[in-house]
């Protein structure tokens, strides 16, 4: 009976199986006209890639139920999940989907807007170190900002919490904060930081963290080859510079460097992959319109000097936590990249040539739920988290044959 009704949701949530179709035979998915009129793309694919259809037939099966905006999940070496809360909780999800009581330890959040408790990433050593990373929207006398904390797990509480990185300025607005966080190859960590909204312009300044990705050592301390050490009037935490509110980061394993996802205005959602020292243009260059219907500053996408995204989506999909699939359950989309689409309230899968997005597929449309975090689970299993009061935990594996 379990089975039956697996496949039952399976199918009423598109994970029905449909035949593959040919390259270039379909057009994007996207249909609706875009927010703004007369821009073109940069490059060939650039925006609405090829529609493409899997082959794969999955179901979906909710996992667990009853969190509270979960924001980020990462898995436990023991299989269990750790999950957070925008809130300002964090809980240790059983494998078969019981949650735990709230960590102890957790620092106080503004949860407010956009802010709260953000990402959790596990430290390479976790096993033997229990040691974690998380980021958060530290009140701070009434000037909010994005904050960055190293902590040890055990027991169900956070201990030796420590700051490890607090951006600059803090704000009162509770917008466009970002808060991803990405432990790379060489050890070092990633943090993104949104341009806090009303302060864009600040994007495309070096003395501040507004509207960039940032690159520190663990222990707070600076990389010495980062690009803007010794640079007067730059902050030397600062890799790249010029994003708007990216809430999506992780390592493309294919080349071991950073790829973002950012929210645009109007139109404009970025798929990116930061180079040190680059700009990539925000506010100055971007695809969409104002919210107000009007260009963003001059209205323009191209400039000297400035990065275009390898990909943009206009309309939007508010882009979120995304993947790189690496795993041998569904064979078909091995290296593909899963984005999850808060307004778009689906996955975008998305087929890569290097750093050319060659095809787009919508799936998990049926399920009618905003994704705010895609993972891969140890099993190779896809596992979503959905942006809501009552917030699940969903797990995406392939249908069995004759089922």
């Amino acid at each position: 009976m379990r089975y039956i009704v697996v496949f039952m949701l399976a199918a009423v949530l598109g994970g029905c199986h449909r035949p593959a179709v040919a390259a270039g035979a379909s057009d994007n998915p996207e249909t609706r006209p875009t927010e703004a009129t007369g821009q073109k793309p940069a490059f060939s694919g650039q925006t609405r890639a090829r529609g493409i259809h899997s082959a794969t037939a999955y179901a979906i099966t909710p996992v667990a139920r009853g969190l509270d905006h979960p924001w980020s999940l990462q898995f436990l070496p023991d299989g269990s999940m750790l999950v957070t809360e925008r809130p300002g909780r964090m809980r240790i999800v059983s494998a078969s989907g019981e949650l735990g009581a709230p960590i102890a330890g957790v620092p106080g959040v503004y949860a407010h807007g956009q802010g709260g408790l953000f990402d959790v990433a596990l430290d390479p050593g976790f096993a033997q170190n229990h040691t974690l990373y998380f980021s958060y929207f530290e009140p701070r006398g009434g000037n909010p900002g994005l904050t960055v904390a190293s902590a040890q797990l055990a027991n169900n509480a956070l201990s030796n919490v420590k700051t490890i990185f607090a951006a600059q300025p803090g704000y009162s607005d509770d917008k466009n904060i970002g808060g991803r966080i990405v432990v790379a190859p060489d050890g070092t960590l990633f943090i993104t930081v949104g341009d806090r909204f009303e302060l864009k312009d600040d994007a495309q300044k070096l003395d501040n963290d507004l509207g960039k990705v940032v690159r520190i050592d663990k222990d707070g301390s600076i990389p010495r080859d980062n690009p803007f050490v010794g640079k007067a009037g730059a902050r030397p935490e600062i890799w790249s510079y010029g994003h708007r509110n990216a809430e999506g980061a992780a390592i493309n394993p294919q080349s071991g460097k950073l790829w973002t996802v950012e929210h645009g205005p109007r139109g404009g959602d970025e798929i990116n992959a930061p180079q040190p020292g680059k700009n990539y243009g925000w506010p100055v260059i971007t695809y969409g319109i104002d919210y107000n219907g009007m260009p963003v500053e001059g209205g323009i996408t191209q400039h000297a000097g400035m990065e275009q995204p390898l990909y943009y989506w206009d309309p939007v999909i508010a882009p979120s936590g995304f993947l790189f699939y690496t795993g041998s359950l569904f064979p078909e989309w091995k290296n593909n990249l899963f984005v999850g689409g808060l307004r778009g309230q689906r996955v975008s899968r998305l087929t890569l040539d290097g750093t050319k997005i060659t095809g787009e597929e919508w799936l998990f449309t049926g399920l009618h739920k905003r994704i705010r975090d895609v993972r891969q689970g140890p099993d190779g299993g896809i596992y979503l988290l959905t942006d809501e009061t009552a917030g699940q935990i969903l797990k995406v594996t392939p249908k069995p044959s004759g089922r």
